[in-house]
């Protein structure tokens, strides 16, 4: 497919080289088309340049951009296709097309099948004012200039009063060029483009939003902690020539709005066909490639049948993790984005970073921690509309559908494990599948939990069973524990009561943990603990009506545990200083249980111990040798 450069497509519209051949032959070229820039031919400056398809048949108008603002654009709209471009270079809608009538095909050709809905013509009509020139002959398009400007604002740190004194100034200079009359009138355009997000003010200690019917307290429900910072600053309003007292909010939550952002991928014909791929090329040979192949989507569609019946439906991965972004461990401060994953779309697209669907970032000098649930209450309450489902436009299709959308599974380490699960991933039960049923040790030395009941998954006749000096000197005959369910969850913490906040929490300190855990190893280990009693909360991720129906709710991320299980192996294998498990302390838990007694350390006269080296232990030629290699 290329551009055809006849007179009525104007190098707009795709077609195969036959048909343009027949549309040169009756129409001939659109006029002043001389430099072949659609069609291979660099120009001098090597950008691309952009006509005026209104009117083919007047001379060819051209002007080069020396900008990026399609690439931005087609990569904020989600409107780039994977190895070729969704839409034509340049491409506006003509002003005599009305969009509210027929919908204009990459064909040229006006489908009358249905009229799109709102915020697909929404979507149009902006693509056809992305190249209004700024003035008549401008390199620079309209679009371009509020960016670069409102860009240089942000770096500069201007008020928005003296933004819009500026912006006055210039329109005095050129009067005839396009210039916003305010900072305002600036923000909304580019927040009509679609590169805008929700600011919701939050509790400093993470007991509420201030959102919803809640959206106009002052003061935290909780807490009582105020809204506002208590330094306020004043901005004179020039245009009543009066003092306004501006308030600053303490903290706030930026989140992105989700349906948008799903409903755009379904405005480009080729980001609307990748979104079902899962179901039209996927291979289907019982092989794991892609999540449609495990067992977990497998369910969810035998589940909800009437979700699966349609493709287009889209399936979603939580991604949650904090860091530092000053990279100064000193310094305090926590950013934890939110991401979303697409999984419609192919493996090698849905994991590349232009595919992300970045949904909420949370600010603050610490992280939220197990109040990460009053932060996702905007994301929740937009997969409930989703699950019900919103009227989206299919350019692929030229029908308007109910498009709905899942939340399969999170992922993330093992800490923010328990922070979105609510189940607690330290202490004596910190396994989130076994529950109850972990089995767990306190080794006295070593100061921490060991979990040796990994034997319960082999066959039962397996020779491991019964091997009690290389294990934790018993025999074991236990079965695999099951897993619980998530409605047997949710019937546990139906009645549970949690109080979000940092001030709301009991001052358990960790030696009074640890006291407790040795206490509990001195009890009897066959009593069952009260398992509604070890969860800390109800997740906020029950609320979806399908969450207690997933079979694999939580996934952890394998980069973290690949690089410390490596880290440890390494360092016990060269017998790092302070980086290897195989030292004194290990060595008199060893003692304490009996078993092992080749590793048993040795008392020397002088008082000291002599550990004896172990099958992996390495001799210092050998740790060389592996050194060099």
């Amino acid at each position: 497919m290329i551009l055809c450069p006849c007179k009525k497509c104007g190098n707009i519209y795709w077609h195969s080289r036959e048909v343009v051949y027949e549309h040169l032959i009756v129409d001939g070229f659109i006029r002043g088309y001389k430099k072949w820039i659609f069609h291979g031919e660099c120009t001098s400056s090597g950008t691309s340049s952009t006509i005026n398809p209104t009117y083919p048949d007047t001379d060819y108008h051209q002007y080069v951009r020396q900008d990026d603002m399609e690439d931005m654009l087609r990569d904020a709209f989600n409107m780039r296709s994977h190895g070729e471009q969704s839409f034509p270079p340049d491409f506006i809608i003509s002003e005599d097309c009305n969009i509210t009538g027929n919908v204009f095909c990459e064909t040229g050709t006006s489908a009358p099948n249905e009229e799109p809905n709102e915020e697909a013509a929404k979507f149009y009509n902006l693509l056809n004012e992305m190249n209004e020139e700024l003035y008549k002959g401008s390199k620079y398009s309209k679009l371009s200039f509020c960016i670069r400007l409102f860009h240089l604002k942000c770096l500069g740190g201007w008020t928005g009063n003296s933004f819009t004194m500026l912006l006055e100034f210039l329109r005095e200079m050129f009067p005839f060029a396009k210039i916003p009359q305010s900072c305002q009138d600036m923000k909304r355009l580019i927040k009509d483009l679609g590169l805008g997000y929700d600011k919701i003010h939050s509790c400093p200690n993470d007991c509420m939003l201030y959102w919803g019917d809640q959206k106009n307290q002052q003061s935290c429900h909780v807490c009582g902690k105020s809204r506002w910072m208590n330094s306020n600053t004043e901005d004179v309003n020039t245009d009543e020539g009066r003092a306004q007292l501006r308030k600053k909010p303490v903290k706030v939550l930026r989140y992105f709005p989700l349906i948008p952002r799903l409903q755009r991928l379904f405005m480009s014909s080729k980001t609307a066909e990748s979104m079902t791929w899962h179901n039209d090329q996927r291979t289907d040979d019982g092989l794991l490639r892609h999540p449609a192949d495990s067992l977990a989507w497998k369910s969810f569609d035998s589940k909800f049948p009437s979700f699966a019946s349609d493709p287009r439906n889209v399936r979603l991965g939580l991604a949650a993790d904090g860091f530092n972004p000053f990279k100064i461990m000193s310094t305090s401060y926590s950013t934890w984005p939110v991401v979303l994953v697409p999984y419609n779309l192919p493996p090698w697209i849905c994991m590349k970073q232009s595919s992300f669907i970045l949904s909420m970032i949370i600010l603050g000098e610490k992280g939220p921690g197990n109040d990460i649930d009053i932060y996702l209450q905007p994301l929740i309450e937009d997969l409930k509309q989703l699950w019900s489902g919103v009227e989206t436009y299919d350019v692929l299709r030229k029908e308007n559908f109910n498009l709905r959308a899942a939340l399969l599974w999170t992922i993330n380490d093992f800490p923010v494990y328990a922070n979105l699960s609510g189940w607690s991933t330290k202490g004596r039960y910190a396994c989130p599948c076994c529950a109850a049923q972990t089995c767990s040790k306190w080794l006295y030395n070593g100061k921490k939990f060991s979990y040796m009941g990994h034997r319960r998954w082999l066959d039962e006749n397996h020779k491991f069973r019964f091997q009690r000096t290389l294990f934790d000197g018993t025999e074991e005959y236990r079965g695999a524990p099951e897993q619980t369910v998530g409605s047997k969850i949710l019937f546990m913490l139906k009645d549970i009561n949690f109080s979000y906040g940092k001030m709301n929490q009991p001052p358990i300190t960790q030696t009074r943990r640890r006291s407790r855990d040795e206490s509990d190893d001195e009890s009897d280990e066959e009593d069952d603990p009260n398992e509604a009693e070890l969860w800390k909360k109800r997740s906020i991720f029950f609320e979806l009506p399908y969450w207690e129906h997933n079979i694999l709710r939580h996934n952890l991320d394998v980069m973290h545990i690949e690089k410390n299980v490596c880290e440890n192996i390494i360092g016990t294998i060269l017998n790092v200083d302070g980086k290897s498990k195989d030292n004194l302390q290990s060595r008199l838990d060893l003692v304490d249980m009996r078993i092992r007694r080749d590793l048993h350390p040795q008392v020397l006269p002088n008082g000291k111990y002599r550990l004896p080296p172990s099958i992996f232990s390495m001799s210092k030629k050998e740790k060389e040798v592996s050194a060099w290699c």
